[in-house]
């Protein structure tokens, strides 16, 4: 299996863990899933008000530097060690 397709596939583990994963961890997911989808921060950042959007930006933003594959194999790591810890199998 190549690493695109272990990535979709990790994208579509992740949604049948039991629980939620938590607010940090969903950060890191988000940040390296759009990294690994759409490249570096394209967007600007969200007003002040808005402060899931800030979050959500700067996770992403924290990570620019990395190309698409390493942001997929970050994911990938990242979705293994959540499933582990959930008793699941990776």
């Amino acid at each position: 299996m190549g690493l695109k397709e272990e990535f979709e596939e990790c994208a579509e583990k992740v949604k049948t863990l039991p629980k939620a994963p938590s607010n940090d961890d969903m950060l890191i997911l988000y940040g390296h899933y759009k990294q690994a989808t759409v490249g570096p921060v394209n967007t600007s950042r969200p007003g002040m008000l808005d402060l899931r959007g800030k979050a959500k930006w700067d996770a992403w933003k924290a990570i620019e530097g990395k190309s698409k594959e390493e942001a997929m194999g970050d994911y990938i790591t990242k979705v293994k060690q959540l499933m582990e810890a959930a008793g699941m199998p990776a």
